[in-house]
């Protein structure tokens, strides 16, 4: 199935799963509208592009209560890890109060607030919303069936040729469980007719056995890669049977979506947040 496009009382335009929504899942795929940032920001942002220019802190604030509110997770506490492009996968689970001196509420304030290197997170943690943020890159967010274990992952196309979507279903079977019982959502990114790679790219993926992500078109001169297709094929091959995509371009939409490509950088970030029930 394909995401379904919602837009709240308050202007807040999310895209849902169906899949997770049926594990009973707060979860939600943001678009740039509903917010209060401005400027190349406008106007729901989560993130500052590289360079001088910022967004205030205070509005992405404001824009994740915005976002909360809007998926009905007001209140929840946030996770989140310092995305590198790379493979890595953490697990967030509740020690028990006081273990090693240190409060659940420590664990997140100390290694969950941005301070680790990953791309991708599972959680055990109920009332936990897991924040993978994205501009093009693919983000990917996936539940197991009783909707009790989750993950969040931000996927760019290094992510995807280490086959990062996979090693998150890894860890979820660590926690018990199987790959047939987890389900899946692709969230908005970069279309394949936006993604012009080099040869070195392309290469990569015919090397990590994602040959049939590398498009070639007469027109198009270099590569491209369906980012999109490649994940889901990963998904396919760990053993998940039930992922929602979507067809929609980070690039091509730009009233709905920020893009780092389009914009030379100068853009806000999108959020893809999941939370265990």
């Amino acid at each position: 199935m394909e995401l379904r496009r919602i837009e709240d009382a308050s202007g807040v335009v999310v895209y849902e799963s169906p899949v997770l929504a049926a594990a009973g899942v707060v979860h939600g795929f943001s678009t740039r509208i509903g917010g209060v940032s401005e400027g190349e920001f406008a106007t729901l942002n989560f993130g500052n592009a590289a360079g001088e220019r910022a967004d205030l802190a205070g509005n992405i604030a404001r824009n994740f209560e915005l976002l909360q509110e809007a998926i009905e997770a007001a209140g929840m506490a946030r996770a989140w890890v310092k995305q590198v492009h790379g493979r890595g996968v953490e697990l967030l689970e509740p020690e028990p109060e006081g273990e090693y001196g240190e409060t659940f509420a420590a664990e997140l304030r100390d290694r969950f607030s941005g301070q680790t290197a990953a791309d991708g997170m599972v959680s055990v943690a109920p009332g936990v919303l897991l924040v993978i943020r994205t501009a093009d890159c693919v983000p990917v967010l996936l539940a197991s069936g009783d909707g009790k274990v989750v993950a969040a992952v931000h996927a760019g196309w290094r992510g995807v040729v280490g086959d990062i979507a996979a090693r998150a279903v890894r860890v979820m079977g660590e926690m018990g469980v199987g790959a047939g019982k987890i389900v899946a959502a692709i969230g908005p990114c970069i279309s394949a007719e936006h993604f012009e790679v080099g040869e070195e790219v392309a290469e990569a993926f015919g090397k990590a056995e994602l040959g049939e992500a590398v498009v070639r078109r007469a027109g198009w001169g270099r590569a491209h890669v369906d980012l999109q297709g490649a994940v889901r094929r990963q998904l396919e091959r760990a053993g998940v049977g039930r992922i929602d995509g979507n067809g929609v371009c980070t690039y091509r939409d730009s009233a709905e979506f920020f893009s780092h490509r389009r914009d030379a950088g100068k853009t806000g970030r999108m959020v893809g947040v999941i939370g265990a029930r």
